[in-house]
């Protein structure tokens, strides 16, 4: 039974490694364009190279299964963030639309490592579980950041705008 699950998690693996791909892009963009906002430029910076950790880790993983990340996939991901980072890049507002996306995101990869941590107990991976637990960690940390961020992004913008002075990133 747990060979049955095994494609599953691995397929798993392979998406969460193109979403770190997709997140180090997204973030990477933003950082260029955020001297407004230091506290978090600081965040993202940060965050950016928690990915790419939490990428070595996805890779390490699967290489323990005789697997290999999917190169289609990272360059998807990738040039899809590139796009929603340009697609911001030109909105007034769009450290606000930034923010936003990057609330959303965390989640979303929070929702991302915790099915793989289920997927990894049913495959029987269990050595897995500690790994994929520190990045399930780190991103509920960065997710809280950006709610408690969230406020304050925005009364800067509102406050630069008021001021007439540049607010987008």
């Amino acid at each position: 039974m747990q060979q049955d699950y095994r494609a599953t998690y691995v397929a798993g693996l392979i998406d969460a490694r193109a979403m770190e791909t997709e997140a180090i892009q997204l973030l990477s963009r933003q950082v260029e364009r955020l001297d407004n906002y230091p506290e978090m430029q600081a965040a993202l910076r940060r965050h950016v190279r928690e990915s790419e950790v939490q990428r070595d880790r996805l890779d390490e993983l699967l290489s323990s299964l005789g697997s290999s990340h999917s190169g289609l996939k990272d360059l998807v991901t990738g040039f899809v963030a590139n796009l929603a980072a340009l697609g911001h890049a030109v909105a007034p507002d769009e450290v606000l639309k930034n923010a936003m996306a990057n609330y959303a995101f965390e989640h979303y990869e929070i929702a991302a490592y915790r099915c793989l941590v289920t997927l990894s107990e049913l495959a029987g991976h269990d050595s897995a579980h500690a790994v994929l637990d520190l990045s399930l960690r780190e991103e509920e940390r960065m997710a809280q950041w950006c709610h408690d961020n969230l406020d304050a992004v925005t009364r800067r913008h509102a406050e630069l705008r008021a001021r007439g002075a540049t607010a987008g990133a």
